[in-house]
Formats: structure tokens, C-alpha cells, sequence
């Protein structure tokens, strides 16, 4: 799951590093709303990033179920590096051609003062393995829109019902996943509007790391 909407989703600003800013007020509404919308789905653990918003997200359907959160390294958003809490045209448009760079395979890319495709899936692949090696049969993960569409779009089997990597993952949307690091991950579902219901989005809020396609012609970049 993605988090819920933060002050910074609403500014517009390039917000990755620690311990980021809070869920705005419809941000709350989307978290409580996803833990109803997933009551019932076995869930063993809950696993968030080191940043304020993905906790605060995940602890709705956390107190709902008397379940710990278990903050996990790798799971952080890609590293705006130089990019870092910029709202302007060259920050998002060079924050979101290194991830598209990435997504058309050129791994070696590097984000202007941050990390390569590389050094991003090593850390994320790490997170997600520790997840599976602790033996859940189910467990949430709440992270970040652009580290989540990177890492499932690259380590994802190819679906005929997965949306183009062009598209946005809007707050707590929910992507499902099955599988392990041995045999590969194949998608069960994947809801890109806020799993409480798309009443709960916002469109007027622009998310500086969320659209791959601004010029909507089918195309990253």
C-alpha cells in the first residue's frame, strides 16, 4: 500500500528524506478508510518505512487488528538527492526521468545526488526478502508511490491486467502480490485509487513523484 496524503503531496514538493512530513487531514480519512477496506484480509505483520507518514497510515488497520508495526530499512521512497524538497518544473521533471530511465533498464542511472537503479532494488529487494524469510503467510506493506510502482513493474511477471508503469499509484492504493524471491512474484490485484474508495482522492493535488506520463500520450517521460 502507498501512504495517505501528506502536506507535501498537496505542495508539490520532492519530500524523501527523514523523518518527512505528515498526513494531511484527508490523508487520515484515506488511512482509516483503507483499514475498513481490507478488514477483512488475513494479515499476519505490517511493515512500514522509516518516514512519519507511512506509520501513520498503517496504524488504523494496526490498532484494528492489535498488531505491531515493524519499521523495516529499504522500504523508503527513491532519494530525491539534490532534488530534495523542491516543488519546481527541472526538480520533478529530473526526479521523474531518473525513474523513468530506470524503468526503460538503464539501471545505472544515477539520481542527481542520490542512489542508482542498482543501489535502489539491492535495498529494496533486501527489505522484501527479510519479509518473506520471516515465514507470513500474509503480510502489508505500506511504502512509497514511486518505490513501489519501480520495484513492481521491474520484479513483477508481466499481467494482462497491470496498468502501464505510466500510470499513477494514488494515496493508499493497494497492489497485491504472490509469490517469494525463489519462484517470482505474480499479481493478484492491483487497485491504483485509494482502496477506501475513489471519493478519497484528491486530483487537485499534484504528486511530484507519482506522474510518468504528464503529457498523458501513453509514454514515460
Amino acid at each position: 500500500m502507498r501512504h495517505g496524503q501528506t502536506h507535501a503531496n498537496v505542495s508539490g514538493e520532492l519530500d524523501t528524506a527523514h523523518p518527512g512530513l505528515d498526513l494531511t487531514d484527508l490523508g487520515r480519512a484515506q488511512a482509516a478508510a483503507a483499514a475498513q477496506a481490507i478488514a477483512e484480509e488475513h494479515l499476519d505483520a505490517i511493515y512500514v518505512s522509516s518516514r512519519v507518514r507511512t506509520h501513520q497510515t498503517a496504524a488504523p488497520t494496526a490498532e484494528d487488528r492489535g498488531l505491531d508495526l515493524t519499521p523495516l530499512e529499504g522500504l523508503e521512497e527513491i532519494a530525491a538527492g539534490d532534488f530534495e524538497m523542491r516543488s519546481d518544473h527541472d526538480a520533478v521533471a529530473g526526479y521523474i526521468g531518473t525513474v523513468a530511465t530506470w524503468l526503460d533498464g538503464d539501471l545505472d542511472h544515477r539520481m542527481p545526488g542520490g542512489e542508482s537503479g542498482h543501489e535502489f532494488l539491492a535495498r529494496f529487494d533486501a527489505a522484501v526478502r527479510s519479509i518473506v524469510d520471516a515465514g507470513h503467510r500474509a503480510a502489508l506493506v505500506v511504502s512509497h508511490g514511486a518505490a513501489l510502482r519501480t520495484w513492481v513493474s521491474t520484479r513483477m511477471r508481466p499481467h494482462p491486467d497491470a496498468p502501464p508503469a505510466t500510470q499513477p499509484l494514488h494515496n493508499t492504493a493497494l497492489i497485491v502480490l504472490e509469490g517469494d524471491h525463489e519462484s517470482g512474484w505474480e499479481m493478484v490485484s492491483w487497485q491504483g485509487h485509494p482502496v477506501g474508495g475513489e471519493l478519497l482522492d484528491d486530483p487537485s493535488a499534484e504528486d511530484p513523484t507519482g506522474d510518468l506520463d504528464p503529457d498523458g500520450d501513453g509514454e514515460i517521460g
